[in-house]
């Protein structure tokens, strides 16, 4: 409700904007980058700021379920709350929206994981398009397969700070090193944003409840 009414006066502001400038004569093309300006303004804190940047979880939250008829976005809260019902539905829409191999490719794996379904995973992995998301599938299937060591060693080929340590505390929670996971996934929550955050946030909700203690 507090997204809607502020929506609502985002776009009053920009149609006040638009009126004062028509009746004052202003210039065309002052009217036309004031114009791409507001809308930049608009889109960056209507989607792109609690999608890619924001760090208050509730915020995020209630921003992904604002975005049903989004499907690439909608799938993130549907997973990251387990909502079975809606979880098919939503990678169907996916998979008709989105026809190229690669794009699908990251959706079926996060799916696939979600599923607990490897050879899915697999199979996907090798068509991500995006060299860190590949690497970081790959080493969470060295995990699952029980090669701890070898996953450690793929760490080399993962740039992005929250997915090392995503996999760190995932080794160490299998090692029984309790404390060093909860570090590990306290530092993996810290260095994400946005919709990545709130991902991560439900997921050590579940798991490593201390990661995310106040």
């Amino acid at each position: 409700m507090k997204r809607h009414r502020w929506s609502i006066a985002v776009y009053f502001m920009l149609f006040l904007f638009v009126l004062f400038v028509l009746f004052n004569d202003y210039s065309p093309i002052l009217i036309v980058v004031g114009a791409v300006v507001a809308t930049l303004i608009v889109f960056t804190i209507q989607f792109y700021y609690p999608a890619v940047l924001d760090k208050r979880v509730d915020r995020v939250e209630s921003f992904l379920r604002s975005q049903k008829n989004n499907p690439a976005l909608y799938i993130q809260y549907v997973l990251a709350n387990r909502l079975e019902d809606e979880a098919a539905t939503v990678m169907e829409k996916l998979m008709s929206k989105h026809k190229q191999v690669a794009v699908q490719a990251t959706y079926k794996a996060a799916y696939g994981w979600y599923r607990k379904d490897m050879a899915a995973v697999q199979e996907a992995v090798p068509h991500i398009r995006h060299a860190d998301y590949r690497a970081y599938y790959e080493a969470a299937l060295l995990l699952e397969g029980g090669e701890s060591a070898k996953a450690r060693e793929h760490l080399s080929s993962i740039r992005k700070p929250w997915m090392r340590s995503v996999v760190l505390a995932e080794i160490e929670r299998k090692a029984g090193n309790n404390e060093l996971a909860v570090k590990y996934a306290r530092e993996a929550v810290e260095a994400s944003r946005g919709v990545q955050r709130y991902a991560l946030y439900k997921e050590y909700e579940r798991t490593l409840p201390q990661a995310v203690e106040a």
